[in-house]
């Protein structure tokens, strides 16, 4: 199927925008949340606060206790420390078309996967906060096209997430001592998927002390498809502009030297010169500073400067996404950042800053292994 084609199908929902908005469809509409865990047809909102022998489907029963079965009676569920819930199980074929939660708790210590038809492995794992661009566990605002996070910790992804059998989607507490509360809910369409779908990957990745001066995003992709986007949360352990360093894109075999090369991190973000403008102080006086930008495909939503106190380091939020320029690949894929930053007298600094990062991109199955994934003491922001 062509992509017109496929834009115009009538029986076809994953191509929904807003010029065709207006054509009917053949696919059907289904949500998942804790007030209707299975996504049944005429099956939310039953719980019933007086049966107290239900196990996580009455949460609120004090609350809607005066009021009854239909009133807002299990919206959320507890997940304690070491515990996995299975947020969705959905029969296919369709696709995710929205998720939204709101994770209590530390961010990093939340993990979220998501296996497509019988993976024994996820496509998707990465602690919840990364995923929606809050690496850092502290609200900041972003509005784009894929990712929004909205007043007062709301994470919104809208990724399109075809399947043809199945889709699970789990949330693992990793933390050691503190259970986690979440609202959620999963938005979904049952319809047919076209042949060349591919389908949703998103990777973690972690080095807290960057030996090499060389961040690695992505390594070790076999198949084919395309790299959609980055989030990095960069935090810099030394004075000075720190964004100096070239993404690669190693594609198809390339091994020492990529097909794609771009000339600094900043220009990588769709930024320039250092994320700076000149703003007015306090004191009146104008002076340069980072300057938070959100659009729908490129960003710097979050600078955190450091209180002199306990909060010292430097850090930062970005996003990058390739929804009109993807990144395609027939065999492999590897992408590199270099970190890097300015000595005195106009000289490359090779930096050691503490850098995660998610990497989302889509491929025909079956992929590679991922790297083993870090335990809560790894994952830990100091």
């Amino acid at each position: 199927m062509t992509m017109n084609a496929l834009a115009q199908s009538e029986n076809n929902a994953l191509s929904v925008n807003m010029s065709n908005l207006f054509m009917v469809s053949e696919a059907i509409s289904r949500s998942i949340s804790p007030e209707n865990i299975t996504g049944e047809k005429g099956k939310g909102g039953m719980a019933n606060p007086e049966d107290k022998d239900q196990k996580n489907v009455a949460n609120a029963a004090r609350a809607a206790s005066e009021l009854g079965t239909g009133w807002k009676v299990n919206p959320y569920v507890i997940i304690n420390p070491g515990e996995t819930f299975t947020m969705a199980d959905i029969e296919g074929p369709g696709a995710i078309q929205h998720i939204w939660l709101t994770p209590t708790g530390n961010w990093r210590f939340s993990t979220l996967r998501i296996y497509w038809d019988d993976e024994k492995e996820p496509s998707v794992e990465c602690p919840v906060g990364d995923f929606f661009c809050m690496g850092w566990g502290e609200y900041a605002p972003v509005s784009s096209l894929a990712v929004c996070v909205n007043p007062g910790s709301a994470f919104n992804c809208y990724w399109v997430m075809p399947f043809r059998k199945k889709c699970r989607i789990t949330m693992e507490n990793i933390d050691p001592e503190k259970p986690m509360r979440l609202y959620y809910q999963v938005d979904y369409t049952l319809t047919d998927i076209p042949d060349g779908a591919a389908y949703f990957h998103a990777q973690y990745r972690r080095t807290p002390y960057n030996s090499t001066s060389v961040y690695t995003i992505a390594d070790g992709i076999k198949g084919k498809g395309q790299y959609v986007g980055v989030y990095m949360a960069w935090g810099v352990k030394n004075n000075g502009w720190w964004g100096e360093g070239e993404i690669k894109f190693y594609l198809d075999g390339d091994v020492k030297y990529p097909t794609i090369c771009g000339t600094g991190t900043e220009d990588y973000f769709c930024g320039s010169y250092d994320f700076d403008t000149m703003i007015r102080n306090e004191a009146g006086i104008e002076e340069k500073q980072y300057t938070e930008f959100c659009t729908p495909y490129a960003g710097l939503p979050q600078v955190i400067r450091g209180d002199g106190h306990y909060k010292v380091m430097q850090r930062f939020g970005l996003y990058r996404w390739h929804v009109t320029d993807p990144v395609r690949f027939k065999k492999d894929l590897k992408v590199t950042i270099q970190d890097l930053g300015w000595h005195y007298g106009g000289r490359y600094l090779a930096q050691h800053s503490d850098i995660s990062s998610v990497c989302y991109w889509y491929q025909t199955e079956p992929h590679a292994s991922y790297p083993k994934y870090p335990d809560w003491s790894q994952l830990e922001i100091n």
